[in-house]
């Protein structure tokens, strides 16, 4: 079994590549940095819907480390 790194791991690198987040994605983004799971709940909202609204609003970010990243979130909510 692969090792998966935390959210908030990832939100952090998210946040290092992508220098102007659309402002759509920055609330999400932002609960991130409080998640380590996608089972874990951020105030009334789940993990998972967490991550799953930031994809949703993550369309406009692009290049190498935004397809790896977005591809790694997506295996994470399935």
């Amino acid at each position: 079994m692969e090792n998966k790194r935390d959210i908030c791991v990832i939100a952090a690198e998210i946040k290092k590549d992508w220098k102007n987040v659309y402002f759509g994605a920055v609330p999400y983004l932002q609960a991130m940095f409080c998640l380590n799971t996608v089972d874990e709940d951020f105030g009334f909202d789940s993990g998972k819907s967490i991550v799953l609204y930031f994809l949703s609003n993550a369309n406009s970010w692009r290049g190498e480390v935004a397809k790896r990243v977005k591809k790694e979130l997506k295996e994470m909510v399935k």
